[in-house]
Parts: C-alpha cells; structure tokens; sequence
C-alpha cells in the first residue's frame, strides 16, 4: 500500500465517543475523515438522558487513554460534564472540524465492478486483505440535512467513499419493545419508550411524571433511573411500579469487602484464566476448567457481599443467576444514590411477571386480573435493537443478511464478506471507552496498511468461536438479554488479539517495567494503551 491511501475519502456515521475515537486515530495517521453527526453537537447518547442520568463508571476509568478528566469533573460526573468532556476532546484533536452536524445517514449502499455476490468467492477479504480492496468500489451514503432552524426544510445528499465506519453504537436508535397482550392500545394514557423520555426537554419529562401512577417496565440501569425519578417526584403517596421479568445483579459502588474494586476479581489476567476465551486454544479450555471452582467462589462471595448490602432479597429482586454471569453478558449497572431508601419507604414498589398486557386503568400480569399494576403512565426501558438499527443502515439485502447472521463481525470490527467497511464500538463490555478506542486505533492501523487481514475462512472460523463464546456466557432473557457481544469477562484477551495484529506488545505492564505480578495481578484500564497511537 503507497502513501496515495491517506488520500482515499473515508466517512464515519456518529459523532458520540466510538466516532470521535475513530476519527482522531484516522487524523493522527494521516487521513481525513467526514465525520456524519445527525445531532447538533459531539456527544452521541450523553446529549439525550435523564436529568438525573452520571457516569456509573468513576471517571478513572471512563476515559481516553491520552485525555484525562478535569480535576472539577469529580469520580461519577453528570451527564452535561460527559459531554464537556467529549467536546473538549473533539477539539484538543482536531475532531470538531471533521463534523457535519444535523446530517443524518439514511442509507449506505456498497457500489463496484464485481457482481454482488463477488464476496462469496473471496480467499481474501476485500479481496486482498486490505482496507480498500482493489480500489475499485465505493460506499454510496444517502444524507438527509436539516438547517439551524427548525423551520428550514430538509434536504438530500449523495455522497462517495472509499471506506465507511459505522460508530452509530447498540443503545440508541431502535427501541427494543417486549409483546404483551392486550397492546398498548387498551389502555387510556401514555405508552413510551426510555429513548422517548430521554429525548424530551428535562421539564417536559418531569411534567410527564409528576403527580402521575408510573409503570416503569424492565431492570436495566435506565429503568431504576426512571423510577428514582418519579419516586423524588411523587414520594410514597404515588409510587412507581417496576415491573419485570428476570431481576440483574446491580451495585451500590463498584468494590466489595471495603473497597475492593472489582477490576480485581473480573478485568485481569489472572481472573480471565477461569474463562475458556475463544480463539486461545486447547489449553484455555482446560485452564479454565480447572479453575472453576475458584471463579465460582469469587462469584459466590462476590454476590453474597452484594446481597448483604442491598436488599434485593427482601424486595424480590435477587437475580436467579451468579454475579460472574451478569460481567460476562454486560448486564451489571450501578444503583442510583439511595435508590433502596425509596423502596423502603414505599415510593418504589417491585411486580415480578412474566408476562404483561395492557388495560384501561394499567398492566395485567401474567394474565390474572387480581395482578393488576394501576398506571397513568407506561414507560418501556427495556433496551434497544442495536442489531436492527445496524441492519437497517444498508440499502442491499444481501448485506442486511450478512449482519442479521448469528456470527459476530471479525475483531468486533469487520464483517468478513463486507467490503471496505468497518463498526467500531458496536461490542459492549464493563466500559466502552476502553473497547471503542482500542477498535478505532485497530481500524486505523488497517487503514494504514500496519497489517493486512486473513483468510476469509480464518476470519469466519474466529467469528464462530467468538459467536459461540457469546451464546455460553449471555444470560437473562427477556428484557434481560444481553443487548449483543459483551466482552465483560475477556476484554483484555481482546485487547491482546488486537495488539498482535497491529504489532504491538500485548503485556503492557510487564513492557513498562510494573513486574510480572501487576502484569498478572493489577486490574487492566484503556490507560495501559495509551501509549498505542
């Protein structure tokens, strides 16, 4: 590859922090990247939460590698100081002039030579195993603009490029919305979506709520929001119900036994010995069953200590599965601030069901009419389809398939017989930061021709396995599920298979002289890449 591919067009759909990682790294290589934001600022889902919506993260950890948090920022910023900080990114690297703002990509069509099914007899992908292929074909995107003013009508643009990344992310988009029979049609008030509830004016949603008997449906962090919400609102004289099906394991702080951060027991290199990560081999394997008995334990205390502290049994949400099960299906959230005090005082109430449906007055559980939860309102904060709102970016359902497959993309990254395309923070785990900026430092290092891929038949053996590691660890369902690839239990695996394609020395502690102890031992964080450009 010559220095004339610095020169190729290269556009990245979202400006949230997947697509402000992706473009940094393409800048700092050289390349000029169109960065297509369909809202008006830098910040993607932060700049559409709840009022009350802070980082669950501390900020140590939520964070660009080589971009630190304002000493003012404090450990669990809110939610406008996340968005501060990304902008204050976007501008100390130049990112804030690659974006169009308030230019939403509607469709993205794959325009070449070759005949459509091209990709079924490729031994290579692309065809050589680099970014650009032959350089032959072009990805057509369809671009609906709106002006600064609300009144100034839409208009419609085509674009040509040689490389597109898609950084549009798995919980925004296309709301995940559970059946339930009778439908939302029975009943006389408001159904609606925490994606709905979110995008309204912060005023506009506490009128929504006060004074009002609110359903809140599901057991992810957005649904204890809400119902923190309402509770701070109505007090116990109108409580807020939730209603769910299969209760997750949640945190009052991320540490157990007095302060011990659980990156000690789940985000190092010891504690990934005890899962059987995919593509590792044999030995893995075997490893892994050796010690189950040790991560049993650790998962034993861990949810013990946690049970002890919250009283999720007392309310009937202890979750039918072990604490190790909800890291490895990214299904762990952090309690709201004296989120159980509301309970206690019965501003919160908890409805077990396995199934709803709708009537005049509220929801019917489980089909029993004496099970009814009186409701004014009904708000869904039960996940988004990232899968769908993914599929529905193409034009050609040929590939609309190919992303509807069970398989995961190859390094979360590449789908194998996809050209010249690229998803980067579509992967979840305990932290995105740290997934999307090692993903978007890969991606551009294969832009700049650093490696080149494999076969086609290795990327897709590798899918499988990774798809299959996937399918064992997930856990819920329902409103449950895990919302697509978590690499909670095996991010630094991850990280190592990345590091050895892009040539770098995957032990970064042992590399900067911490010793084999911390290298084994100490949690790992986006940090200990930072020194990866």
């Amino acid at each position: 590859m010559d220095m004339d591919h610095r020169a190729k067009r290269v556009a990245i759909v979202g400006a949230g922090t997947s697509g402000l990682a992706a473009c940094k790294h393409l800048l700092a290589r050289g390349f000029r990247p169109v960065v297509f934001e369909a809202g008006k600022s830098v910040g993607g889902l932060w700049t559409r939460t709840l009022a009350s919506t802070r980082l669950q993260s501390h900020a140590a950890t939520y964070r660009y590698s080589d971009f630190p948090w304002p000493d003012s920022a404090g450990a669990y910023p809110r939610h406008d100081q996340v968005v501060d900080y990304l902008a204050a990114y976007a501008r100390r690297f130049g990112v804030d002039g690659c974006v169009r703002f308030r230019s939403r990509v509607v469709a993205a069509e794959y325009v070449g030579d070759e005949p459509e099914d091209a990709p079924d007899r490729w031994e290579r992908w692309a065809g050589n195993g680099e970014a650009f292929g032959d350089s032959t074909g072009a990805w057509r995107l369809t671009v609906r603009c709106r002006g600064e003013s609300e009144t100034e009508p839409e208009t419609q643009e085509v674009h040509e490029f040689d490389f597109l990344i898609l950084c549009i992310g798995m919980f925004s988009g296309v709301p995940n919305i559970p059946s339930a029979f009778p439908g939302p049609e029975a009943f006389r008030g408001p159904v609606l979506h925490s994606m709905e509830l979110s995008d309204m004016a912060h005023a506009d949603a506490a009128a929504l709520v006060t004074g009002k008997r609110v359903a809140v449906v599901g057991s992810s962090k957005s649904a204890f929001e809400i119902a923190n919400d309402c509770a701070e609102a109505n007090g116990a004289g109108t409580p807020c119900t939730v209603v769910c099906r299969n209760p997750q394991w949640t945190m009052h702080r991320p540490a157990v036994w007095g302060g011990v951060s659980i990156g000690y027991l789940y985000m190092n290199r010891f504690a990934e010995l005890m899962v059987p990560r995919p593509g590792a081999g044999a030995a893995s394997r075997v490893l892994a069953a050796l010690l189950a008995p040790l991560a049993w334990a650790i998962s034993a205390a861990t949810g013990a200590w946690y049970r002890r502290e919250i009283p999720m049994r007392e309310y009937g949400m202890e979750p039918g599965h072990g604490f190790a099960r909800c890291v490895s299906s990214c299904l762990l959230s952090v309690l709201p601030d004296g989120f159980y005090d509301r309970v206690r005082e019965g501003s919160v109430v908890f409805a077990r069901s396995r199934s709803f449906g709708f009537r005049h007055d509220g929801l019917v559980l489980d089909g029993a009419e004496e099970r009814v939860v009186p409701a004014d309102v009904v708000i869904f904060a039960t996940g988004f389809r990232g899968d769908k709102k993914l599929r529905d970016m193409f034009a050609s359902t040929r590939v609309k398939d190919f992303i509807g497959e069970s398989a995961p993309l190859y390094r979360e990254c590449v789908h194998p017989r996809i050209p010249q395309m690229a998803v980067v923070g579509y992967a979840g785990g305990l932290n995105s930061i740290y997934a999307c900026e090692m993903e978007a430092k890969w991606v551009a290092r294969l832009l700049d021709g650093v490696f080149r891929l494999p076969s086609v038949r290795q990327m897709e053996e590798s899918c499988a396995e990774w798809g299959r590691y996937y399918a064992r660890r997930s856990g819920g369902g329902g409103e449950g599920q895990s919302p697509g690839p978590c690499l909670g239990a095996v991010n630094v695996w991850y990280n190592d298979e990345l590091c050895r394609d892009m040539g770098c020395n995957p032990r970064r502690k042992k590399m900067k002289g911490q010793g084999l102890l911390a290298e084994w031992f100490l949690p790992y964080s986006i940090v200990d890449y930072a020194d990866i450009q």
